[in-house]
C-alpha cells in the first residue's frame, strides 16, 4: 500500500479511489487516525466510541487493549498531502479538508438527496420527507426493518458476506452518500447503529455532531 501511495504522492496525481483513507466505522476519511494491535486503522474518535460496548476490533472481533493503540502517522501523512475530487461539485481538495467540505458541499447534499430511493408508506406520499424509520437490507432486499431489526437480520442470515454494500440508514441520512459503499458493513451496522437515530438525532447536525449526540442521548437512557 505505501508503495502505491508514494506513487500518488510522487506524480502529484489526485486520487481516483480514497478506499484506502475510509475509516469502516463511520465511512468518511480518517479523522486522527489510530491502529490497533490486529493492524486495523480507524478515527480515534470512532474507536473510542467502540470501546464503551467491547474492546474488540470492530472488523475481525480481536480483543485489544485500548490503552496500546497506535497513532497511524504514514496515513495521517498522506492524508494531509494526498488530494481527491469532491463527488458533487467536482473540486479538488486535499484528504484533510475533504471530509469537512463534505458537510457544506451543497451539489453533494443535493446530488445524495436526489438518488435516495425513499419509501413512502400510503398516506404520507405527499409529504417530501425521507423514510427514516424502516429500512431495506443491502444484501437480500427484505424490507420494512427498523434498525433493530436491520441488526438482528444482517447478524443472523449474512454475517459472513464479504460483499460491499451501501448502509441504508446512513443513505436515508440528510449527510448521506447513497453510493458510499461499507467494506464491512455489519461491523458499522453494529456500532454505528446501534441506537434508534429517530429517537435522538436533530438532523440539521451533521454527521458526526449528530453521532455524538444520539450516543450520549441513549447512554442517558441505559
Amino acid at each position: 500500500m505505501m508503495a502505491k501511495l508514494s506513487l500518488f504522492k510522487a506524480s502529484s496525481s489526485v486520487l481516483t479511489d480514497t478506499q484506502e483513507f475510509i475509516c469502516p466505522i463511520c465511512l468518511d476519511i480518517f479523522l486522527k487516525p489510530v491502529t490497533i494491535s490486529c493492524k486495523h486503522t480507524f478515527c480515534s474518535g470512532c474507536l473510542a466510541n467502540c470501546k464503551l460496548e467491547d474492546p474488540k476490533c470492530p472488523l475481525c472481533r480481536s480483543i485489544f487493549d485500548p490503552t496500546k493503540t497506535v497513532h497511524a502517522k504514514a496515513i495521517a501523512k498522506n492524508i494531509s498531502t494526498l488530494k481527491a475530487v469532491c463527488s458533487g461539485c467536482g473540486e479538488v481538495f486535499l484528504l484533510s479538508k475533504l471530509r469537512a467540505h463534505h458537510n457544506n458541499c451543497s451539489n453533494a447534499m443535493e446530488g445524495a438527496a436526489a438518488a435516495l430511493p425513499v419509501y413512502q408508506p400510503p398516506g404520507c406520499r405527499s409529504s417530501g420527507n425521507p423514510n427514516r424509520v424502516t429500512f431495506t437490507c443491502p444484501y437480500c432486499d427484505v424490507s420494512n426493518l427498523d434498525v433493530a431489526a436491520l441488526r438482528e437480520h444482517c447478524n443472523a442470515n449474512h454475517y459472513n458476506n464479504p460483499l460491499s454494500v451501501v448502509c441504508p440508514v446512513c443513505a436515508s441520512m440528510p449527510w448521506g452518500n447513497p453510493h458510499q459503499q461499507s467494506i464491512n458493513f455489519i461491523s458499522h451496522l453494529n456500532f454505528r447503529h446501534r441506537f434508534e437515530y429517530d429517537s435522538y438525532v436533530d438532523y440539521a447536525f451533521d454527521d458526526d455532531e449528530a453521532l455524538q449526540q444520539a450516543l450520549e442521548a441513549s447512554l442517558r437512557e441505559q
